[in-house]
């Protein structure tokens, strides 16, 4: 299966795990609450995976690599006691708790989030040692003397032997335990991902045309050689910070994510003539509405490598205003709640509540990003709502704190005020983004009339979450009109399979 049908089956076992019947106790017992084994090669987002699951069921994740750990830091350091048995006193040796079940209430009371997931990688790595225990561990949820608390699910990872010389075979025995996922790459599941995660255009455009080049691994003379998944999304978050600061991106840099000769040589070369493109097509001018003549000519005598090549630069500078839009439109619907509160404490109170209620509410949310990261189940998307949010309501209060607001009418004008004035930004930010498509569907009708370019166009604002809302939210004439033709919604499958037979 690829990583998207495995997110679905973890994500299902455990929300059933969680399940409680009327008395609180849930209903599949710990001890048949079989731990799930996600098997596949490195680095085709496993750990990110689980990330994703956590935050979407608001509960906690403690992660461990199990290659580190021996015995001792695993189950716990020895120390002697006395009891007493019969009337006589004897020296007992006990266990300290294991460092990974104490992480679980570390996060547990840091948090106060009381169900999660504890996440063990490379679990088939374990040292000979620490081996005999994980039976144990895998059947009743116990390290040494200490139990994983009640509410937290266990899922394993590892990779097959032939990526990983240290991979220790389980038993049958072992086996006979687990819920057993054998994930392989995919590069349609991963493109939907990069699409989400605005991964570089330039990445994901050259692998829309060499999906060979997206997961490899193979021994060579000089050792192995691979590339995975991984190592594209940490290229794509230097190469943008590479393109802030105005650095050279070369075969050095690109060598230390992607660790084959060829795709590096290719990526490389590719990224020369991606930025080549971007000036000689005046890809701003463009989505301003003033494409050149030029840029339309050269358009319709490209090949088709180019062509897509150029509408993922377009769709790329697109989408990324629309996510910006849609998340400025969270933050202010977050703030709104935070509006309201204010302006019914200002109706029968004074100014200095005011005030302290708007530094309640930036403290509150401040204790709420801080518990949710401490429990990872915050995802990228809402660390930011939430910093937006309590930034505007940060500097309200120092505004108001500065005595510009000598009434509790006041008080609550000027928030009103600063409120309007981000709605007004984001407004502005959507008209822009609307002329941005409008400009981005006339290119393409002048240069693609109705190629396979239009059809890829659609597609990709349609599955992309932050278009698809964007077009829900404004609304485009030109998105209806092209749907109409296309008949999306009734032809998905038979569209789907031309963008195969495209192998685009």
């Amino acid at each position: 299966m690829n990583i998207k049908q495995a997110k679905e089956y973890i994500r299902t076992s455990i929300r059933l795990y969680l399940k409680k019947d009327e008395f609180g106790a849930y209903r599949v017992p710990v001890v048949r609450q079989r731990p799930i084994f996600l098997l596949g090669a490195p680095g085709i987002g496993k750990t990110a995976v689980m990330e994703q699951i956590a935050q979407e069921l608001g509960i906690a994740l403690v992660s461990y690599s199990m290659t580190h750990h021996t015995r001792q830091s695993a189950l716990g350091l020895p120390f002697i006691t006395q009891k007493t048995y019969g009337g006589q006193e004897y020296s007992v040796s006990e266990y300290t708790m294991s460092e990974i079940i104490a992480s679980v209430y570390d996060t547990m009371e840091a948090s106060g989030i009381r169900e999660g997931i504890l996440f063990l990688d490379e679990i088939n790595c374990v040292s000979e040692t620490l081996a005999p225990s994980m039976l144990q561990f895998l059947q009743y949820k116990v390290f040494g003397r200490h139990r994983v608390p009640e509410g937290w699910v266990i899922v394993t990872a590892g990779n097959p032997p032939e990526y990983n010389k240290a991979v220790r075979e389980f038993d049958v025995v072992t086996l006979d335990r687990l819920k057993i996922l054998e994930v392989e790459p995919d590069y349609r599941v991963w493109r939907e991902y990069a699409g989400e995660r605005h991964l570089h255009a330039a990445i994901v455009n050259y692998l829309d045309l060499k999906k060979d080049h997206f997961y490899c691994m193979e021994m060579t003379e000089r050792g192995r050689s691979y590339v995975t998944a991984r190592g594209w999304e940490d290229l794509s978050q230097i190469l943008y910070l590479y393109e802030e600061e105005g650095l050279p991106v070369d075969e050095n840099l690109t060598g230390q994510y992607l660790r084959n000769g060829k795709v590096v040589k290719e990526f490389t070369a590719y990224y020369d003539l991606y930025q080549k493109y971007k000036t000689d097509y005046r890809i701003e001018e463009i989505l301003e509405g003033h494409a050149p003549a030029s840029a339309v000519e050269r358009a319709k005598a490209a090949a088709f490598d180019e062509r897509l090549s150029l509408l993922g630069m377009l769709l790329d500078r697109v989408q990324a205003d629309m996510k910006d839009v849609m998340e400025q439109g969270e933050v202010l619907s977050d703030l709104r709640t935070s509006l309201q509160a204010v302006k019914g404490l200002a109706d029968d109170t004074g100014t200095e509540q005011v005030l302290a209620l708007i530094d309640r509410q930036a403290a509150g949310r401040r204790k709420l990003l801080e518990s949710l990261d401490l429990a990872g189940a915050l995802s990228d998307g809402d660390r930011r709502k939430h910093r937006r949010v309590v930034r505007f309501l940060e500097e309200s209060g120092k505004e108001l704190y500065a005595g510009s607001a000598a009434d509790k009418k006041a008080a609550f004008c000027l928030l009103k005020e600063r409120y309007d004035g981000r709605v007004a930004v984001m407004k502005g930010e959507a008209e822009r983004t609307e002329r941005e498509l409008h400009a981005l569907f006339d290119f393409a009708e002048k240069a693609f009339a109705k190629g396979n370019e239009m059809l890829v166009l659609m597609t990709q604002l349609t599955v992309n979450s932050f278009s698809s809302q964007f077009i829900a939210a404004f609304g485009s004439e030109d998105y209806r009109r092209h749907n109409k033709e296309l008949m999306l919604g009734e032809r998905s499958r038979e569209l789907q399979a031309q963008i195969e037979e495209l192998d685009i």
